[in-house]
């Protein structure tokens, strides 16, 4: 707005109608109709909003063990840290990232996210991606990157039992589902989208390892786990689910599951523990696959499980990661949820692919 219209609009006290706030008169109508006609709607929507979010919120980060692993993942990573992992890491993947013309770091989170946790990946990772000069590019490839490998080593072992239980060489998928990701998708996405990137040469990164002593190290990373399970994760997970149960509510939520199931179904992963990772834990779909994956095909059992090694659920892509990397990296929460989304939908069809094609070499 120029100066002599800001003074027009001062002299004359009229105020631009602006078009959202035609969308809050729409909503002021609304919510008065209803309190009029169908006064139980409001409070319907909000207890669907409620009953959805509490199970995840309450029985598994507040009471159950999955809150308690994120605090252990994050003490671990930063033990790991403190005793020269990182600096190691940097000295193997210099060689390989330097012919696939990125940054080192791209690869961190991706091995933190394989031994720990996907959250304390980002929490750790993402302050290392900044300090190595990485680009705004090279954050994203290192996100999307990071969702293609699964965030929990129980994930990882009752896969490996569901593959063993219908004959298939657990190995041949564990390097094509796992390893061949952290190579391929970096340069794929270089070659591609995001093309902002370089190189280093070792001489060039800073060292990684903190200088703190042992005890503030330890105290230190409990601390900073309970930071991110309150003030990150359990809201990013609470707004995500609460959403889900208003669109289920409405009746919008169960076209889009069925869709899901639909998709699944066609890239031969199992529909049923397909959703489970989908929409509530990779762990627990791997639990159930593992106790039935001797009846069933075993092109659905190693597209189910190729799934779960990633970094599923939406709660996680969505919700979790935006909220951790924006708050540590140079990246808003728009940027982080691109790139974690590109990540996850690489993902399924990753998981698809290599049912269908790879699954009948493999047996």
């Amino acid at each position: 707005m120029s100066e002599a219209r800001a003074e027009r609009v001062e002299s004359t006290g009229v105020r631009r109608f602006e078009r959202i706030e035609g969308v809050g008169l729409g909503l002021v109508a609304l919510s008065l109709g209803l309190l009029v006609w169908n006064p139980g709607a409001i409070a319907g929507l909000f207890n669907a909003m409620v009953d959805r979010a509490f199970p995840l919120v309450v029985s598994v980060f507040l009471t159950g063990k999955v809150g308690v692993a994120i605090l252990c993942s994050v003490m671990m990573g930063r033990i790991l840290e403190r005793c020269g992992f990182t600096d190691a890491l940097m000295r193997l993947f210099v060689p390989l990232t330097s012919r696939l013309g990125v940054n080192a770091a791209v690869i961190v989170p991706s091995v933190y996210n394989i031994l720990g946790d996907i959250n304390a990946a980002g929490r750790i990772a993402g302050p290392i991606l900044v300090k190595a000069g990485a680009t705004k590019d090279e954050q994203k490839i290192a996100i999307a990157t990071m969702v293609q490998s699964q965030q929990s080593f129980s994930t990882f072992m009752f896969g490996l039992i569901a593959l063993t239980a219908v004959g298939v060489k657990a190995y041949a998928v564990v390097f094509l589902a796992v390893f061949a990701p952290l190579v391929v998708v970096p340069l794929v996405l270089r070659l591609t989208l995001w093309r902002n990137t370089r190189a280093v040469a070792i001489h060039e990164l800073p060292r990684f390892t903190p200088t703190k002593g042992a005890l503030p190290t330890l105290f230190g990373a409990a601390k900073e786990g309970a930071e991110l399970l309150f003030l990150l994760i359990i809201p990013a997970v609470g707004a995500i689910f609460a959403l889900i149960g208003a669109l289920d509510y409405l009746g919008i939520w169960k076209p889009i599951e069925s869709s899901l199931g639909s998709l699944l179904s066609a890239l031969a992963i199992d529909p049923k523990t397909g959703m489970v990772s989908i929409l509530a834990s990779p762990t627990l779909a791997m639990a159930q696959l593992k106790d039935v994956a001797a009846g069933m095909d075993p092109k659905l059992v190693v597209g189910s499980f190729v799934l779960a090694a990633s970094g599923f659920p939406f709660s996680v892509i969505l919700g979790q990661i935006p909220a951790i990397w924006s708050d540590c990296t140079d990246l808003n929460e728009k940027e982080a949820m691109g790139a974690a989304v590109l990540g996850a939908t690489m993902r399924l069809f990753t998981a698809g692919a290599v049912a269908l094609l790879v699954t009948p070499l493999v047996l």
